[in-house]
């Protein structure tokens, strides 16, 4: 990744949490250590799990916290801050600590995705870029993984840069594309700053350019024998579309010895044209000759296609996947869970809401992920107390938080921490995996989950239990509240 393209996004942040933040000081709490979480309470799209993304892009934005004199100079305008907070933000920078779950990791409501340990107003301030960039591209992780899923190992490409919202929304969004299960991008610049592979042949103006399709195709094989993948529709598909593409081939990739090439549909009734496309080529003698398909695809549209014996190699995916557009919001939240008093000593902070949901689980946590030794997989991921074990020499028994009479033991299984430490301290300690390495580690964790997990509609749901000892620190918070 280019080192030079970060930003100070420092002033990223909603405005409460400056006028927070100035009163924080002027009451005494800006160096009382508190803690966060960053959790979300449903999956999008009614799926089975999430995946999460964009804690690199965190990782650069609290390494660059700091308020420029323009920062101030603006602020001080605002006639709202004294010149004692004003100082203090002179000098900021992030002295905490935060734990992670990596990204490319499945996971669930309610569970800790991310924990910051920090004082009062530094864990305030980072709180909207830390949802801002968690939010936006475990959205698009999330929605790439269905969508690549779908597809059943066929390639899946990023096509929606010019359809995103702004340009971090197109940038990082193919970034979080790839780590869900895509190929590549269109997005020239995702290439060069994150190192997703960008990749494109040609639009419709190219066909129309020229004096007729054919000599368009020729010229483009003629420019790139080795890359030739040529745009079909531009007039019609099936009468010279795929005629022309195949004289094409003929007469210019077939003399350097040349099999490998393709042909893109972007209209039209998919199924039924890749198969008379595929019938076509193969009687040409091209079988090697990939068949890519695009235009406003989804998981479901991918899913039919397949179901119809579409003969389609490749598939464009663009707005759908890059704004996430059957639900295009990733609800995670940002909430304190506990301060330390003056003696060091931790103390649970909760939220309390009439909708049961909206309840926060307190304290600094620890959450982990059970995995079957005998299969391999995931059963349940349970939150602990930051400092309790799991004993994986004596039998655990888990229980639904909601419905505690649901209960299972497990016996036969290995406890793994889901999140590592990211900065302690202040300091980076840890260091981020390259985004193929993310890729990877995204593809085996959803392998390792059920497929009754994995299912598009109704999938069964993955428990999120509590540890006893945190069930009781919850219960005793509840029932102080409602005592008052």
């Amino acid at each position: 990744m280019h080192t030079d393209h970060k930003l100070n996004m420092t002033m990223l942040c909603d405005f409460y949490e400056l006028t927070m933040g100035s009163g924080y000081l002027q009451t005494g709490f800006q160096d009382r250590i508190t803690y966060f979480d960053v959790f979300f309470r449903e999956v999008p799209d009614q799926g089975g799990f999430a995946i999460c993304a964009g804690l690199e892009q965190l990782i650069d934005y609290l390494q660059n916290l700091h308020f420029s004199e323009e920062d101030i100079a603006y602020l001080r305008g605002r006639n709202l801050f004294p010149e004692e907070f004003l100082d203090y933000l002179r000098n900021f920078q992030f002295t905490g600590d935060v734990w992670a779950i990596p990204e490319g990791t499945p996971v669930f409501p309610q569970e800790p995705l991310l924990t910051v340990r920090a004082p009062a107003i530094q864990a305030q301030l980072i709180e909207t870029f830390t949802l801002l960039t968690l939010n936006h591209q475990s959205l698009i992780a999330t929605k790439a993984n269905r969508i690549c899923r779908a597809a059943q190992g066929r390639t899946v490409l990023e096509f929606g840069s010019r359809r995103a919202q702004g340009s971090d929304g197109a940038i990082a969004g193919a970034r979080a594309a790839y780590i869900g299960g895509c190929a590549g991008t269109a997005c020239t610049i995702s290439d060069e700053l994150y190192g997703v592979p960008a990749g494109g042949t040609m639009a419709h103006a190219w066909v129309q350019m020229f004096d007729s399709q054919l000599e368009a195709f020729k010229a483009y094989c003629r420019l790139y024998p080795n890359h030739a993948t040529l745009l079909v529709d531009t007039y019609n598909t099936l009468k010279s579309g795929v005629p022309d593409a195949i004289q094409a081939f003929n007469e210019v990739l077939k003399p350097l010895g040349i099999r490998k090439c393709g042909i893109r549909l972007d209209s039209g009734d998919i199924a039924y044209l890749s198969q008379k496309a595929r019938k076509m080529l193969d009687e040409a003698g091209w079988t090697e000759c990939q068949i890519s398909a695009s235009n406003s695809l989804d998981e479901y549209i991918i899913r039919d296609l397949i179901m119809q014996r579409a003969k389609v190699d490749m598939f464009g995916v663009g707005e759908r996947m890059i704004t996430a557009s059957s639900q295009p919001v990733f609800g995670g939240v940002y909430k304190l869970v506990a301060i330390e008093n003056q003696d060091g000593e931790i103390v649970p902070k909760i939220k309390v809401s009439e909708n049961v949901g909206k309840i926060t689980n307190p304290h600094f946590k620890k959450p982990w992920r059970i995995f079957d030794n005998a299969t391999g997989k995931a059963e349940a991921d349970y939150i602990t107390l930051w400092d309790e074990a799991v004993d994986e020499g004596k039998p655990l028994e888990l229980f639904d938080p909601q419905a505690t009479w649901k209960r299972k033991t497990y016996t036969n299984f290995t406890a793994k921490p889901l999140q590592v430490p990211v900065f302690q301290g202040g300091k980076l300690v840890y260091q981020s995996p390259s985004l193929k390495e993310i890729q990877a580690y995204c593809r085996d964790q959803v392998d390792a989950l059920w497929a009754e997990v994995k299912r598009f509609e109704n999938p069964h749901n993955y428990y999120v239990d509590l540890s006893q000892k945190l069930w009781d620190v919850k219960q005793a918070l509840l029932q102080a509240q409602t005592d008052v």
